[in-house]
Formats: structure tokens, C-alpha cells, sequence
């Protein structure tokens, strides 16, 4: 089973990857890194790659379902309601390709910033020792900062 830790400021989350073309892709680029984006409770971040919208891909997630939006080749963890979601559902701006699950609470994302640093990388090589039966590394809350601003919808990213 292949695991991953996404460290994002001062938070870290586990998760493992499902059997999906995306999560094969993103395996076989990892480390990946960039800077966070917000849009409402997600985050996100661009990556060199683009995988093709799959089959299954949806705009609605549910908590703790971590995605690819080939629209914008970015990584995105939803954790609440986006500017477009419906009764408190987590929904993109468009379909999604869910490749991963959180092993550890979504809802510390609250505390990561827009510009802030995101890595993606695998489990073993971030946490020597660490399997994905063992207690999960320590996690962080993120200090309090003024929080950038990055636009009211991820198409509408300056830079890209």
C-alpha cells in the first residue's frame, strides 16, 4: 500500500493512495512541491503534470478525498465549502479525479495560508520508520499570519 505525507506550513497530513491513473502519475513524480492556493475550505496547488479526467471524476467530494483538477493541474484538498458549494457540500469548479485519502483531520488545513510552501512526498522517505500502521508523525498548527488572498476562483489564478 502506498502512503504519502503532505506537508503544507506547519501541518502534516498522512494518506493513502488509491489504484488510479492520477495517484500512479503523482507516485511517479513525487516529491511534488508549490505554493498554496485557498478558495473558500480548499486548498491547492499547480503541478507540472496533467493527467486526463477520469471516469469517475466528480465536482462534489467528500471530506478527507484528496483530489487532481486537471482543469488547472493542481492538487486540491477540499475541507469545507468553496464560494459554489451547496449546503455545506465541498464542491470544485469543475471535475476532479480523486486519488488519495486523508488519513489524519482534513479540518487542520484552517490553519495554512495562501503562499505558503506545499510538499507532497512519500511516507518512507519523510518519516523513517513510519509505516502506514504506526502512529502518525506529530502534527502542527500554523501561527497566525495575515492571509493572502488568491483570487475568488482558482481560474482565475495570476499565475497560471
Amino acid at each position: 500500500m502506498r502512503h504519502i505525507l503532505i506537508k503544507a506550513g506547519n501541518v502534516t497530513i498522512r494518506a493513502r493512495l488509491l489504484s488510479t491513473p492520477t495517484a500512479d502519475r503523482i507516485w511517479d513524480s513525487l516529491p511534488m512541491h508549490g505554493a498554496v492556493q485557498t478558495w473558500g475550505r480548499e486548498v491547492y496547488f499547480r503541478t507540472s503534470i496533467s493527467p486526463d479526467i477520469e471516469p469517475d471524476a466528480r465536482t462534489v467530494v467528500s471530506k478527507g478525498e484528496i483530489a487532481f483538477w486537471p482543469d488547472g493541474d493542481a492538487i486540491t484538498i477540499g475541507f469545507g465549502a468553496t464560494p459554489i458549494s451547496k449546503r455545506g457540500e465541498i464542491r470544485f469548479t469543475s471535475k476532479c479525479n480523486v486519488w488519495a485519502i486523508a488519513l489524519d483531520d482534513v479540518d487542520q488545513l484552517k490553519g495554512v495560508y495562501a503562499g505558503e510552501e506545499i510538499t507532497v512526498m512519500e511516507a518512507e522517505l519523510a518519516e523513517p520508520g513510519w509505516q502506514g500502521n504506526s502512529p502518525a508523525p506529530p502534527l502542527h498548527r500554523a501561527r497566525r499570519h495575515n492571509r493572502l488572498h488568491a483570487g475568488a476562483c482558482p481560474i482565475d489564478d495570476a499565475n497560471g
